[in-house]
């Protein structure tokens, strides 16, 4: 059985490395990207089955990648949870918009992470 893929996309070094072992633990294969264009140049190169998107990136806004994921017919399926520390009504309405699966804030706790996932992956077409 192949290991389900899932990208996570956060310039905040520590943030990155915490959710990557989270996630690595659970049993999932998983990649990092610290700016937006990383993201996109991995997103190219190989399909993922879930990815975790912050907003605040240094290079493009989380809303606008996110709107590229969902608008790209070879990525459109891919779940994608946006996990932020902005709280607001108003980004959340904005994530939905975009294509956001799910939106989630900072400051989070794993439990709920994991199971956000995995029943996103449970619904999800995408094959390894």
């Amino acid at each position: 059985m192949h290991k389900k893929r899932i990208l996570i996309i956060e310039d905040e070094e520590s943030l990155l490395k915490l959710e990557t072992i989270l996630l690595t633990v659970k049993g999932y294969a998983v990649s990092g990207a610290s700016t937006g264009k990383d993201a996109m140049v991995k997103l190219a190169d190989k399909m993922f089955n879930l990815i975790l998107l912050d907003l605040m990136l240094p290079d493009i806004d989380g809303f606008e990648l996110c709107r590229f994921i969902k608008q790209n017919p070879r990525t459109a399926q891919v779940p994608v949870i946006i996990l932020t520390a902005r709280k607001g009504l108003d980004d959340q309405e904005r994530g939905t918009s975009c294509g956001a699966d799910a939106y989630l804030t900072k400051p989070f706790k794993s439990a709920m992470i994991i199971e956000v996932i995995e029943g996103l992956l449970r619904g999800s077409g995408v094959k390894p």
